[in-house]
């Protein structure tokens, strides 16, 4: 059975697991990456979401939304396992991303990513998202890309 629970404290640890597996797949772990691992409960902390897509009892995928206030969150963290990859599972976690972000009448959710990880980037554009920024990013010297998207209520 599929589910997609938030805010799992149970989960924490594969929500760092999967992306920590991520970034090193493609790039290598930053400051910014080894501070939120050592305490992820931060995120629901300041306000914001974490994401888990259980099969199972497996975390198949993971993704959050961290809160930057005035009704702005930032979309991170979208991880799904290597051996679930082709399944759509990233699809799920981003429609619930995004009706999560409607039901607390979000106003914009935007993201960082790399121009190189073309399907990343095709999701995100299949949701809507557009390019708002391209070049080095001040926080993650692995991104080159911002998309951002209002939240339709």
């Amino acid at each position: 059975m599929m589910k997609i629970l938030e805010n799992s404290k149970e989960y924490l640890s594969d929500f760092i697991r999967l992306n920590e597996e991520w970034i090193s797949h493609y790039f290598q772990l930053e400051e910014t990456d080894k501070k939120l691992a050592a305490d992820p409960y931060q995120v629901i902390d300041k306000g914001g979401y974490i994401f888990s897509l259980v099969s199972d009892e497996e975390v198949v995928g993971v993704c959050a939304l961290f809160n930057n206030g005035d009704g702005v969150y930032e979309l991170a963290r979208m991880a799904v396992s290597p051996a679930h990859h082709g399944k759509a599972y990233s699809n799920l976690l981003m429609e619930h991303c995004l009706a999560k972000l409607t039901s607390i009448q979000a106003k914009k959710v935007y993201l960082v990513s790399n121009t190189k990880l073309a399907a990343a980037i095709h999701l995100y554009k299949k949701f809507g998202f557009q390019t708002v920024f391209e070049g080095p990013h001040p926080v993650y010297s692995r991104a080159n890309i911002v998309m951002e998207r209002s939240v339709e209520i």
